[in-house]
C-alpha cells in the first residue's frame, strides 16, 4: 500500500487516505492479499504515514506480524523498487487511487517488476483537484527520472515479507 497522510492541513481526514486503508482491509479479509508493505514517508520525526497506517489497519482486525514497513517510501519510485529490493518481493499488488497506481505501474514496468494494481476508490473532482494538479507535474518527473536511471534515497539491507 502506498502511503499518504491521514490528516489535511485543514484538519480533516485525507479521503485518499481512508479509501486506501479501506481497500487494503477488504484485499486482505477476501484473502486476496497475505501480507501488507505499507511504504511512505517517514522523513522527520513528527510524521511517520507507515506507522499511522500500520496503527489504522490493526485496528481494523489486521494483524500486526502480517504488515511490515518501509520507512523510506518517500516517492513512489522509492516505494517501488524497495518493494523488490530490499523486501524482496517478486510479484506484489499496488493499492492506491487509480491515477496514482498508473503511475506506479509504469515505474514497476519499466524496472522490470512484476505488479499490478488494485484501484482504491477515488475521490470526486473538486475535492482532489490540488491532486490531480500534482499529478501531472509528478508524471514529468518520473519520465525524466526514468530516463536518466534514477534510484531510491535509500536502499540498504534486505527485510524478506513473509
Amino acid at each position: 500500500m502506498l502511503g499518504t497522510t491521514k490528516f489535511l492541513q485543514n484538519g480533516r481526514v485525507n479521503l485518499y487516505y481512508t479509501y486506501r486503508i479501506n481497500a487494503t482491509v477488504a484485499l486482505y479479509k477476501a484473502k486476496k492479499i497475505d501480507y501488507i508493505l505499507i511504504s511512505g514517508d517517514n522523513g522527520t520525526n513528527t510524521y511517520d504515514e507507515p506507522t499511522t497506517m500500520k496503527n489504522d489497519l490493526i485496528t481494523k482486525g489486521i494483524p500486526a506480524s502480517r504488515i511490515y514497513l518501509d520507512y523510506a517510501g518517500f516517492r513512489t519510485l522509492d516505494s517501488i523498487i524497495r518493494a523488490k529490493e530490499i523486501f524482496t518481493l517478486q510479484k506484489f499488488t499496488i493499492i492506491s487511487q487509480k491515477f496514482h497506481n498508473e503511475r506506479a505501474i509504469f515505474i514497476a514496468e519499466n524496472k522490470g517488476i512484476n505488479a499490478i494494481g488494485f484501484n482504491a476508490r477515488d475521490v470526486n473532482i473538486h475535492y482532489g483537484l490540488k491532486t490531480q494538479i500534482r499529478e501531472r507535474f509528478a508524471r514529468v518527473k518520473m519520465i525524466i527520472d526514468l530516463l536518466i536511471g534514477k534510484q531510491p534515497k535509500y536502499l540498504g539491507k534486505k527485510i524478506p515479507i513473509g
